[in-house]
């Protein structure tokens, strides 16, 4: 390659922001997949990272509509506004929804409470057996290398054995971004388009492209009670106890979940500038600040990564 050449090549690398980048790798993973797997599937909990997943999809399929399903696993806790936002959206682009219900699952005796109230573990097994009745050989994550250590480690394709376990010794190497899709009959493999994303990195480029979240990402008003440390909202899944005041207060979610153990923050960052500016200033993922479900144990994630939910 001559040197005037080489001179294009480094200005056009020049002129590519950093969301440029990572929305062209990320594009590129899911058209990977279209092209290596049978039936894949997008888990979409209406939270920021799947719906900036949903959105990547969207741009690499345009101007056809996206070719895979989108599956949420519905703990029964959720917040109405993600839920809402969740059937709006599937149904402004005419996608395909399966629902894994927690609920039908505790109903059949399959799954049994737990004490605390909180669902988010009995998330597996809805999960593990969708993906297996489906048929599903590529599943999509909106997990980010940044959130926590467990997610540190992750490959891109995370390849999972034939009871959706996740084995380190089976990993396989990522090496000049090329991706290695091969499976046995009853595996399937996880796949990460967002792990080189920080949450700064999502929160920009929603800002960039205007992308509509549910109303409980900015700060809004609303009855909560403080327990572990967290501003949790009262709800089915367990009342505040007689020594737990409600307060209203001026709060937004970080990340979303289950209403059990998903915490608000303190915030007056009511615009998408102003998260942003609270969200460079902070010093705590939001998994970190506001997950009750990752504090359970020191490896409650990589439990439950090797249990086959994450």
């Amino acid at each position: 390659m001559s040197s005037s050449s080489l001179d294009i090549v480094e200005d056009h690398r020049s002129a590519l922001s950093h969301l440029d980048v990572l929305e062209s790798e990320a594009v590129h993973i899911i058209r990977e997949v279209a092209g290596e797997f049978a039936r894949p599937v997008i888990l979409f909990s209406g939270g920021k990272d799947s719906i900036v997943m949903l959105h990547l999809a969207l741009k690499a399929f345009a101007p056809t509509p996206v070719a895979f399903a989108l599956l949420h696993v519905d703990t029964g806790h959720n917040f109405p506004e993600v839920i809402e936002y969740r059937d709006r959206v599937v149904a402004e682009h005419g996608l395909r929804l399966h629902v894994a219900s927690v609920q039908d699952y505790i109903d059949r005796g399959l799954l049994k409470e737990r004490p605390d109230g909180t669902r988010n573990p009995l998330q597996t097994v809805p999960l593990t057996e969708t993906i297996r009745q489906e048929k599903f050989d590529a599943v999509f994550g909106g997990g980010r290398r940044d959130e926590e250590k467990a997610r540190a480690k992750e490959r891109v394709f995370s390849l999972r054995d034939e009871f959706s376990q996740w084995d380190p010794r089976r990993q396989r190497p990522e090496l000049w971004r090329l991706y290695n899709g091969r499976h046995a009959p009853g595996e399937h493999v996880r796949v990460f388009p967002l792990s080189n994303w920080t949450e700064l990195d999502v929160w920009q480029y929603i800002a960039r492209e205007g992308i509509e979240l549910p109303s409980i990402y900015y700060a809004h008003r609303r009855p909560v009670f403080r327990r572990g440390g967290m501003w949790l909202t009262a709800g089915e899944w367990g009342d505040p106890t007689a020594d737990e005041q409600v307060e209203d207060r001026l709060v937004r979610y970080r990340t979303v979940g289950d209403m059990s153990c998903t915490g608000a923050v303190d915030s007056d960052a009511t615009t998408i500038e102003k998260v942003i500016s609270e969200i460079a200033a902070s010093r705590l993922t939001e998994r970190g600040a506001t997950r009750a479900d990752d504090k359970m144990s020191e490896a409650a994630m990589e439990d439950r990564k090797r249990e086959g939910y994450f």
